[in-house]
C-alpha cells in the first residue's frame, strides 16, 4: 500500500543542522555505521553543505521500509552520498537504521528484509527528489571567506560596487578562491606603455547552500596622482568595461 511522504517514520530535524551535525546524527542512529570505510568518513570532514531527501518507501501489512539519500558538498567541489535504510521488520517492530555507501549495497540490504514481494514501492516524483548538486567551477579553500568578502567590498572605491543585498548573501560564504583574469581590454597594452597598470581578479565564493557567487576586482593606477585604486563589480563584463573606460 502506498503512503504519502508525511506518514513516513523518518523525522527530519526541525532546525537547520551543520553538515557535521547531520553526519553525526546519521552515524549515531545507524546500527552498521562501524562498517563504513574510513576514507568515506574522512572525506566528509571537509563538507561545506548537506541535503537529504526521501528516495523510496514500501509499506505493507504493518511493516514499512524507507530509503533516504544524504548528499554532502565537499570543499573541492565533489559530492559524497550515503544511503540510509529505515525499517521496522526486526523483532519488536522498533525502527532500525542502516547506512550504506552505494546503491548496490542498499539494494542488497533491502532484498534481505522480510517484506511481501507483491507490495509495490512508493517512489517520489522526480520533482521532489534531491536535485543533483552542481559541480562548482572552482577549487575552493575553506577559510574565513565571509570576512574576506566583507574586506573586499569595504576597500572598493567605485560607487557602483555590489549592493548591500550581495554583501548579506556573502555572509554565508564557507570557502573562496582568487584567480587573476587576463585578456581584454584591447587597449591595455598602450595603457601600460603610458605608465598605467591594470589587473583583474575573480573572487569566487562558495555559499552554505552550495551556490557560487563571484566578485570581480579591478586594481589600476588610472588615478590623478597615480596611486593604486580598487574597484569591485558583480560581473566580469562590468569589470572589463570599467577597465576600458579608465584607459
Amino acid at each position: 500500500m502506498s503512503v504519502p511522504y508525511e506518514t513516513a517514520a523518518y523525522e527530519p530535524a526541525e532546525s537547520p543542522e551543520s553538515p557535521e551535525e547531520h553526519l553525526a546524527r546519521l552515524l549515531g542512529r545507524a546500527l552498521n555505521s562501524f562498517e563504513l570505510p574510513d576514507e568515506a568518513i574522512r572525506q566528509l570532514d571537509c563538507a561545506l553543505a548537506q541535503d537529504s531527501s526521501l528516495h523510496s518507501a514500501h509499506h505493507s501489512a504493518g511493516l514499512h521500509r524507507e530509503t533516504y539519500r544524504h548528499t554532502w558538498l565537499l570543499a573541492d567541489g565533489s559530492a559524497v552520498t550515503l544511503w540510509e535504510l529505515v525499517h521496522n521488520t526486526a523483532p519488536g517492530s522498533d525502527p532500525q537504521h542502516e547506512v550504506y555507501v552505494d546503491e548496490e549495497e542498499l539494494r542488497a540490504a533491502t532484498a534481505r528484509l522480510p517484506l511481501p514481494p507483491d507490495a509495490p514501492d512508493f517512489e517520489l516524483p522526480v520533482l521532489t527528489t534531491l536535485a543533483p548538486v552542481p559541480e562548482p567551477r572552482h577549487v575552493y579553500v575553506p577559510d574565513d571567506s565571509a570576512d574576506h568578502a566583507r574586506r573586499l567590498l569595504r576597500r572598493a572605491e567605485n560607487a557602483d560596487r555590489p549592493d548591500a543585498e550581495t554583501a548579506q548573501v556573502l555572509t554565508s560564504a564557507f570557502a573562496h578562491q582568487i584567480t587573476q583574469a587576463f585578456g581584454r581590454p584591447g587597449r591595455a597594452g598602450r595603457a601600460g606603455r603610458a605608465g598605467l597598470s591594470f589587473s583583474l581578479y575573480e573572487h569566487a565564493f562558495l555559499l552554505r547552500d552550495g551556490r557560487e557567487l563571484s566578485l570581480w576586482e579591478v586594481e589600476h593606477t588610472a588615478t590623478p596622482d597615480g596611486r593604486h585604486r580598487c574597484e569591485v563589480y558583480p560581473t566580469e563584463d562590468a569589470a572589463r568595461d570599467a577597465m576600458e573606460r579608465r584607459v
